[in-house]
C-alpha cells in the first residue's frame, strides 16, 4: 500500500499508495533525505491526481453492508486513500497511519483543504515494529501497496486481524508494477527502452522486495481472514489528457532512472536522459503519445471473529 529504496524492513517502506506506490517506495539509496521524501511527497501526489478515478472505483466496489464509522488507513502516504475513502464514506473517521513526517503534513494538508480535518487523525508508526499503537476498533482497514514493502507481511496481517472488529473489512490493494508511459517503439533512439527498465528494475527488486507479487489470497486466509471477493482494475490512460500526466511521468521515470542507472548500457542511459529533460524537445513533458498503463488488485477480505462471551461471574 506502498517507493523509494529502503531494504524491505526500513521504515521509509510503508509510506503507501501507489509503485509510486512503488517507485515512491522504490528502494535505492539516497543521500538527502529531505528532498527524497518532498520528491517522494510530489510523486505520490501525482499519483493520486492522475488515477483518482481509479482509485474512487475501487472504493465505491467495496462489498460494505453499511458504511463504516472508524477507518484505519495503514502506510497511507500523502493521503490519495484517505481522502477517497472520506468522501466514501462521509460519515466515517479515518485514523491514517505512516512512518514519514512528511507525507502525514501533506496529508493533513489535503485534508483541511477538503474540510476534512477533523474527520482524519494521523498516527506516526513504524508498521514493521511489533506492537503497533493504538488505532480503535476500525470496521474497516485500507492497505494501499504497503503491504509488500513489510518486513514481515504475515505478522502484519494477523496484527490487522486482531485490530478489526467483528466482521470488520480489510481491503488490500496491490500494484502489478511500476506504471508504463511511453510507446513501444519510443524513444526514437532507443525503442523499447521502458521495458528495458522494467526487466531490469523486476530483477533487481526480487531481491530487494521478497514480498512483491505474494498471493496475498492465500496469506489472508492463512491469517484468519475470509476472501470474500477480488478483483483486477486495469488503468489505461490516453491521449488527450492534461499535463499531470506529463509530470506524473516525468517523476516517475526519473525515480525509475535511480532504480537501473548502473544496469543500462551507455546508449540507454543518454536516450533516458532525454527523455527526462524537462525543456528539451525529446522530453516526455513535449511528448502527446503518453499513456498511463498498470493494473492493482485489490482484496476484500472479512475477519469472521466474533466477540469473546463474558462470563457471568467474571
Amino acid at each position: 500500500m506502498n517507493p523509494p529504496s529502503p531494504h524491505p524492513g526500513h521504515p521509509a517502506a510503508h509510506s503507501r499508495l501507489h509503485e509510486q506506490e512503488q517507485v515512491n517506495r522504490q528502494d535505492h539509496e539516497h543521500d538527502h533525505p529531505h528532498d527524497h521524501e518532498h520528491d517522494q511527497s510530489e510523486i505520490l501526489d501525482l499519483d493520486a491526481e492522475v488515477l483518482a478515478e481509479h482509485i474512487a472505483s475501487i472504493t465505491a466496489w467495496l462489498p460494505v453492508a453499511s458504511s463504516p464509522s472508524r477507518i484505519v488507513d495503514l502506510g497511507c502516504g500523502t493521503g490519495a486513500g484517505t481522502l477517497a475513502l472520506l468522501e466514501r464514506f462521509p460519515e466515517a473517521q479515518v485514523t491514517a497511519v505512516d512512518v514519514s513526517d512528511a507525507h502525514l503534513d501533506r496529508l493533513r494538508e489535503k485534508a483541511a483543504a477538503a474540510g476534512a480535518a477533523d474527520r482524519v487523525r494521523v498516527v506516526r508508526a513504524d508498521l514493521d515494529a511489533p506492537a503497533w499503537p493504538g488505532l480503535g476498533t476500525p470496521e474497516l482497514v485500507w492497505a494501499s501497496a504497503s503491504l509488500h514493502h513489510m518486513a514481515d507481511p504475515a505478522r502484519a496481517l494477523r496484527q490487522v486481524h486482531d485490530l478489526l472488529a467483528p466482521y470488520g473489512l480489510f481491503a488490500v490493494v496491490e500494484l502489478a508494477g511500476f506504471p508504463r508511459f511511453l510507446p513501444g517503439n519510443a524513444p526514437q533512439d532507443a525503442p523499447g527502452l521502458e521495458e528495458r527498465c522494467h526487466a531490469a528494475l523486476d530483477r533487481h527488486h526480487a531481491e530487494r522486495l521478497p514480498h512483491r507479487g505474494a498471493d496475498w489470497g492465500a496469506a489472508l486466509a492463512e491469517a484468519g481472514f475470509t476472501v470474500e471477493d477480488e478483483r483486477t482494475v486495469t488503468v489505461d490512460i490516453g491521449p488527450p489528457h492534461g499535463d499531470a500526466v506529463g509530470r506524473y511521468a516525468l517523476s516517475s521515470l526519473r525515480r525509475m532512472r535511480g532504480g537501473v542507472a548502473d544496469l543500462l548500457t551507455a546508449g540507454d542511459l543518454t536516450a533516458f536522459d532525454r527523455l527526462l529533460d524537462p525543456d528539451g524537445p525529446h522530453g516526455v513533458l513535449h511528448r502527446t503519445d503518453l499513456r498511463v498503463r498498470t493494473e492493482r488488485t485489490v482484496w476484500a477480505a472479512r475477519s469472521l471473529q466474533r466477540p469473546v462471551p463474558v462470563s457471568p461471574h467474571g
